[in-house]
């Protein structure tokens, strides 16, 4: 045989007899440093790739990670901690649809996030594209990749294996859709998912329908928090359904994150006065008009949620109470 035939992030390429995979990715241009490799849909390990020959008819994927979904809150006595790590910002921001890489940078900046989601796309396989992970101060930030845009557990899975194959640590943002209209997530493909991870090692943070019953379900297969939708993705609805999100939290061992569909500042303080966790956020913060005064309102509007929910409000009464004494009234 004079050549290989490859299917190589779905296009047809050539290759020689005793091509390897880092041989590959060297004659395309590729960084090995910020990809990772699977073929025929099991992850290529990195170790191996200068003894991992191809063979005629191999389907390669390779693969990194995309935009998608600091001063941050004081430190202090009450930290988030999430599968044991400790996180001083309650805010966790996406990095997509901002108009620049710049942008996104100075966004996630103000923002005083501390978790920073990416999702995992094929290459552009455009010698020195500028990538995403470029707007991600990894000393001070924590990559979460997502598996936005998986329609199956399978898939899901292999996605979360592929990050980890990329070096980084094992919290992944798992999302199963199930819906293309609405991007509501699959609850029972979520849940096989999640089973699946948490055997394999992974800290897994799940999206979910504001549904009680799955949220205790994912608590229970190990799951490291649960993020309940506020709406559906990208909508700026705000919180449709407060009452789930009570039982919910009444009920959860683990962190509750707010995530998908939180507008403006206010959503994410109610989130917060609700007693959530944290609040995850994208186009909220990327759509806005000034995306970078935006923010620094959700920065501060998360703050301010976690204080007043820490202070605890006082009750809600039909009539009113005098807030100035009665006492010494002059008749």
């Amino acid at each position: 045989m004079n050549e290989l035939r490859l299917m190589v992030n779905g296009e047809t390429r050539t290759a020689t007899p005793g091509t390897t995979v880092a041989g590959l990715l060297d004659a395309m241009g590729v960084d090995p440093a910020r990809v990772a490799v699977e073929r025929n849909q099991d992850v290529v390990p990195r170790r191996t790739w200068s003894e991992a020959h191809l063979a005629d008819g191999d389907k390669i994927e390779v693969v990194a990670f995309i935009g998608g979904g600091s001063a941050g809150a004081p430190a202090g006595d009450d930290p988030l901690v999430i599968g044991g790590r400790t996180f001083q910002s309650r805010l966790l921001v996406g990095t997509g649809k901002y108009r620049t890489l710049e942008e996104g940078r100075e966004a996630i900046r103000r923002s005083g996030a501390e978790i920073v989601t990416v999702a995992l796309r094929r290459v552009d396989l455009t010698p020195g594209k500028p990538n995403v992970l470029d707007t991600i101060d990894r000393s001070r930030q924590t990559i979460l990749p997502n598996t936005a845009g998986c329609y199956t557990a399978e898939d899901a899975i292999r996605t979360c294996r592929l990050a980890r194959e990329l070096g980084l640590a094992d919290l992944v943002k798992l999302e199963v859709i199930g819906d293309q209209r609405t991007l509501f997530p699959d609850g029972a493909a979520t849940l096989e998912a999640a089973r699946v991870l948490v055997k394999d090692g992974f800290t897994v943070l799940p999206y979910c329908m504001d549904d009680p019953i799955l949220a205790r379900k994912l608590e229970d297969v190990g799951c490291a928090a649960v993020m309940p939708l506020a709406a559906p993705i990208g909508s700026g609805l705000g919180i449709r359904n407060p009452y789930n999100l009570r039982i919910i939290l009444e009920q959860a061992k683990v962190p509750v994150l707010v995530d998908a569909g939180v507008g403006t500042a206010s959503d994410a303080a109610v989130a917060m006065e609700l007693g959530c966790a944290g609040v995850l956020m994208n186009t909220a913060i990327a759509g806005a008009r000034d995306p970078l005064l935006m923010a620094e309102a959700m920065r501060d509007a998360v703050i301010a949620g976690r204080k007043a929910f820490r202070a605890g409000r006082i009750p809600r009464k039909l009539y009113a109470t005098a807030s100035s004494p009665v006492e010494g009234l002059i008749e």
